[in-house]
């Protein structure tokens, strides 16, 4: 399997394990949405709706793939995102902690692209 697929199906199986975690603990008016943008490689986790009078809408993962490597945008969970993506068979030097600016990429372990 080409590599960009494979990271596309990977991307998509890691979002989908971690909607049903926060479907099996969510409030009925809450709604999580998965957003595949496999044009442009863009996956996100987002939650949606009321909690009594308040709006929700948040962004818990968001994960691009550019120059064909993950980066970690956004990780809103106490999960260890690279670390799943690591034992899902994912290179460390291929996955980018996007949350981290430039300077500190070197000193996680991961990928260091700019």
């Amino acid at each position: 399997m080409e590599k960009l697929e494979k990271y596309r199906l990977l991307i998509r199986q890691l979002l989908n394990n971690h909607t049903s975690l926060e479907v099996n603990n969510s409030d009925s008016e809450i709604e999580y949405q998965l957003i595949f943008d496999t044009e442009n490689d863009h996956y996100q986790l987002l939650e949606i709706g009321w909690n009594r009078l308040k709006r929700i809408y948040n962004c818990f993962i968001h994960l691009d793939i550019k120059d064909g490597k993950i980066w970690i945008q956004r990780n809103m969970t106490e999960v260890d995102l690279a670390q799943d993506l690591v034992e899902m068979g994912i290179p460390k030097e291929d996955i980018i902690i996007g949350l981290h600016p430039t300077y500190k990429r070197p000193y996680t372990g991961y990928g260091i692209a700019q």
